[in-house]
């Protein structure tokens, strides 16, 4: 609660309820909230990297390494902790992958500098400090990193690689990172100016179980996990007028509630004949548009489906939303909402093949202006299959960076030595305080290959020592090999990193250590209010801020 003294006596100027923290504990409170984010997921870093299980209230269970998606199923209850969380999301929607580095960079900045208010340096000193070492370590690294070709398929295949190594998919990666490879390439255009620009729009993924992850592939076009509607309907078209279809093929129901009496037998035959000439009529206006084959989105009657199966048509229904969209890029034509208005014009065009053995549907433009391939992900349980498409859907934006940005750089904790060595460097140009933050920046972004070793089993001090000597004789590209334990040049071992990947998890790491080191007072206003129970429920943020103290290991926020 804060007061102030007006003649004699306290003022209150906050709630009986309120909760409030100020200057130093404030920032160390919101460090140690940062910091158990950090904490939280640093042990998944890199190929000797562990597993979480995450269990959510429904009792379903994901098992993974990566990063953004153990904060986002994780419970995190803390105000301070999720604007870390907000690092990974923000890392994954700009470069794919890294989001481990970046969450675990920016704990070690908070980390460091908590070591620097301790020796009474001002928060604004240490923040201009990292402002500074952040730019100068973005620009070293596009002085480190080295071009990279579109059509360089064996560097992108060792990018795609390297993302997926410690994941599930690493068993089945070389099938896979040419699969991911070729879907990059399959939808990447040159633009006007020269650039390539990678639109994964026009790639799908598709799951399926009960089979090996060997037997994985690339197919042009879309699949449909779907049946046809009848057994009655042929399944094959080598050329097929194709319907996409958002409204339902059934009866049209009243919008208010109503009631009929029916007083004889004829007049419920009238009844239910005026029911089969309107789903006559709907079945004519799709046989009349000239379609072999109607995709719809919503529900189609049983007679429907009698009626189009007898016209020769094929129909699938209750297709997703996001296949609907997808199949629009794929054969061409319009969406339809309303068969009235349906038109010739407003169909599209491919070839419909099935698969009786996978029970799938897969569709291809005939058009030269058709684009779409969908890549088609195996897996023998949920599982397995769920933590493949996650690996590679992170290769994928991983690739698509790299193929647009054009620049890659050694992985294995090279990249973060040479820049950690190149920074304090830099750090005797800067004047004042500020240098001590930003050699505080130099010590955090090792964090990477410490990381690396210790998750190895590995001892972290050794190998920080042989690292950096190597790069003090001028070895740029020397980094860990985790597997052996020995010092290497990594870009020639295969281990390739997007050079955009890095400078996000700098900027980004930094921009949050920052925001957090701004803080200097926390109120917490605990408003209660009623449920519908009766029962009165806490507001506060972060569980009532956890008594204002305890984020050790979190604080019960996770």
């Amino acid at each position: 609660m804060s007061q102030r003294m007006q003649q004699g006596q306290p003022m209150i100027i906050m709630g009986e309820d309120a909760q409030r923290v100020k200057d130093r504990d404030a920032q160390e409170y919101n460090i140690q909230a940062a910091r158990a984010v950090a904490e939280a997921v640093r042990s998944t870093l890199g190929p000797k990297g562990m597993d979480k299980m995450l269990v959510d209230s429904m009792g379903d269970v994901t098992i993974t390494n990566d990063g953004v998606t153990i904060l986002k199923e994780m419970d995190i209850d803390n105000p301070t902790a999720e604007m870390i969380v907000e690092v990974a999301e923000t890392q994954e929607d700009e470069a794919g992958d890294g989001t481990t580095t970046a969450v675990a960079t920016a704990g070690e900045l908070l980390k460091n500098a908590q070591d620097l208010l301790e020796q009474d340096i001002h928060p604004t000193a240490i923040i201009k400090g990292f402002h500074l070492a952040s730019q100068e370590a973005r620009a070293q690294v596009d002085d480190i990193a080295e071009n990279v070709e579109p059509d360089d398929t064996e560097l992108l295949k060792k990018v795609a690689e390297t993302s997926m190594t410690g994941k599930s998919s690493e068993l089945n990666k070389d099938l896979l990172a040419d699969l991911i490879v070729d879907t990059v390439s399959a939808v990447t255009v040159e633009a006007d100016d020269g650039s390539h620009v990678v639109d994964l729009a026009n790639a799908n993924i598709e799951t399926q179980t009960g089979r090996s992850t060997a037997e994985s592939e690339l197919l042009n076009g879309a699949v449909i996990d779907k049946d046809a509607v009848h057994d009655d309907m042929p399944t094959e078209f080598d050329e097929a007028d194709v319907l996409l279809l958002n409204e339902p093929i059934e009866i049209e129901e009243a919008d208010v509630d109503t009631q009929v009496n029916i007083e004889s037998p004829d007049q419920l035959q009238q009844f239910l004949d005026q029911e089969e000439k309107q789903l006559k009529q709907k079945v004519q206006q799709i046989v009349d548009s000239g379609a072999d084959v109607v995709f719809c989105q919503k529900g189609i009657d049983d007679m429907a489906q009698h009626y189009l199966a007898k016209e020769g048509i094929l129909a699938v229904r209750r297709t997703k939303k996001s296949d609907i969209a997808f199949l629009r890029d794929v054969v061409g034509g319009s969406v339809v909402s309303d068969l009235d208005t349906l038109e010739a014009a407003d169909l599209g065009r491919g070839s419909v093949r099935r698969d009786g053995e996978d029970e799938l549907f897969y569709v291809e433009g005939l058009d030269d202006e058709s684009h779409g391939v969908t890549l088609l992900l195996r897996g023998s349980t949920d599982h397995v299959v769920d933590e493949i498409e996650r690996g590679v859907t992170d290769a994928l934006d991983v690739v698509s960076t790299t193929v647009s940005d054009g620049r890659v750089v050694a992985g294995g904790g090279a990249i973060e030595v040479e820049l950690a060595r190149r920074l304090r460097s830099y750090a005797g140009s800067v004047g004042g305080r500020e240098q001590l933050a930003v050699e505080a920046f130099a010590d955090a972004v090792e964090l990477v290959p410490r990381v690396l070793a210790e998750n190895a089993g590995l001892d972290s001090i050794d190998t920080l020592v042989s690292l950096r000597e190597a790069h003090e004789n001028g070895d740029v590209r020397a980094g860990l090999n985790v597997f052996s334990g020995d010092v290497e040049d990594t870009f020639d071992a295969g281990v390739v990193e997007p050079a955009h990947s890095k400078e996000q998890a700098l900027s980004s790491a930094t921009e949050a250590a920052n925001l957090v080191l701004k803080i200097d007072d926390i109120i917490a206003a605990d408003e209660l209010s009623t449920s519908g129970d009766g029962e009165e429920e806490g507001g506060a943020p972060g569980g009532g801020m956890g008594g204002m103290g305890g984020m050790g290991g979190m604080g019960g926020a996770m």
